[in-house]
């Protein structure tokens, strides 16, 4: 398995009265046991396909053709989506760009999930979109956001002069609807995506590994990750040889037994930051429910010990935090002596900056533990295309078999539709005629 889970600061035995007892643990850990029955079962007759993406290959066929093409026609890729039909995605991207843009040779892939008309215009404004491609990202194929996002890059490519079927795919599933319709209106690229994957739990399908495809990331190497988290739990595991399971009955012990009702995701490299807010949507979308469910924080390393690890530290005692951590030590650029002669630099001199992040991941989650917080420690010694499968195939897990604890739907959003109907009402009531 491509990372380490370690809970040993999270119990009361460890840190104090603030911790869960292990008696607590354990009794929700064992019953993770029929969660676990149920997700084998549901792999065995195929109710639940993302578990069957692990092993498969031959859905990236199609996916691999437009990456090909689109690496090969444009500088930039623009991906319309929102939610789980983004921060997927966006996540994986970031192994092959830290912000600064992709290998050369790879075009740049944005991401627009939002709806902002300034972004856009300025979007717009600033590609050459004869030499850049979109795509439009809905499961559904009813996304308000991302059929506006598509109307309005259609209009922009027309007014240009430039035909949308060499520029644009939609990938959605199969059936009726707008985005399919617009597909067919348009002769644009069209990509079926498995109607029985939710876009929060969509990143290893092959929509979701679309764009790292484009910027020439391993997708196989993406689902081996993931199945080595996976299989353990397929062969029959028991709980405590599942690192999922007991991240799950970790949170669900904290909430009952000590009113632990948020959870810190502090990942500290920069290649994780997209992660975190990944992982911020799947946790809160499929808990929220039912009046439970814990309340995700994402965090950033260094950036946050200097913004938030004070209230972490000093505030109320209701969160649960997980880092997420990199063996760094003796990585990066290394200080010379001279540059460091100051005697107030002594503790850099001769140092890399990896010693200075592996320095502050071990002194954060020190710290926490000290202070009578529970911290768990996931630790990589590397971040790749495989730990990243990993991770997302982890989280998923512990996502799923804390629904089961709770006792709520994990792929539901009921909340959220009230929304998107009301918010189309609106648009309805003050619709005003214009130019066809």
């Amino acid at each position: 398995m491509p990372y380490t889970q370690d809970l040993t600061s999270c119990f009361a035995e460890a840190i104090g009265p603030r911790g869960p007892d292990r008696c607590d643990f354990e009794s929700a850990l064992a019953a993770t046991a029929p969660a676990l029955a149920t997700l084998r079962q549901a792999h065995e007759d195929g109710g639940l396909p993302l578990l069957r993406l692990p092993g498969a290959r031959g859905d990236l066929e199609a996916a691999s053709r437009i990456s090909v093409r689109y690496r090969s026609d444009f500088d930039h890729v623009v991906v319309l989506g929102t939610g789980g039909s983004s921060l997927g995605a966006r996540t994986l991207y970031a192994l092959a760009d830290r912000g600064f843009g992709p290998a050369a040779g790879f075009p740049a892939v944005r991401f627009m999930d939002n709806v902002d008309p300034d972004t856009f215009e300025a979007l717009f404004a600033a590609l050459d979109l004869r030499r850049t491609g979109w795509l439009a990202v809905s499961k559904s194929g009813e996304t308000a956001e991302t059929v506006t996002q598509l109307l309005a890059a259609l209009d922009a490519l027309k007014r240009r002069g430039i035909d949308p079927s060499a520029h644009v795919a939609a990938v959605t599933q199969p059936g009726d609807s707008a985005l399919r319709r617009l597909a067919a209106t348009h002769r644009l690229t069209a990509l079926d995506c498995d109607p029985g994957i939710g876009g929060r739990y969509s990143a290893l399908s092959a929509s979701g590994l679309l764009p790292a495809m484009i910027a020439g990331l391993d997708a196989p190497a993406v689902r081996a990750g993931a199945a080595s988290v996976l299989d353990p739990l397929l062969a029959g595991a028991a709980p405590d040889a599942i690192p999922a399971a007991e991240g799950a009955a970790l949170a669900v012990a904290a909430l009952r037994a000590r009113a632990i009702s948020q959870t810190v995701l502090m990942a500290y490299a920069d290649g994780l930051a997209d992660f975190a807010l990944w992982f911020r949507q799947l946790w809160a979308e499929s808990l929220g429910k039912d009046g439970t469910g814990t309340t995700p924080i994402d965090a950033l390393g260094t950036v946050d010990q200097h913004s938030q690890l004070q209230l972490w530290l000093a505030g109320p005692a209701d969160k649960l935090f997980t880092l997420i951590v990199l063996e760094r030590a003796g990585e990066g650029a290394r200080i010379p002596a001279a540059l460091a002669s100051d005697p107030g630099l002594s503790y850099i001199r001769n140092r890399t900056l990896g010693d200075l992040m592996d320095a502050e991941q071990r002194a954060t989650a020190e710290t926490l533990a000290r202070q009578g917080r529970p911290t768990r420690v996931i630790s990589l010694p590397r971040l790749d295309e495989r730990a990243m499968g990993a991770l997302m195939m982890h989280f998923m897990l512990e996502t799923m078999i804390a629904a089961h604890l709770l006792g709520v739907d994990a792929f539901d959003q009921p909340a959220v539709e009230e929304g998107k109907v009301l918010a189309r009402s609106y648009l309805a009531a003050s619709a005003i005629a214009g130019p066809e």
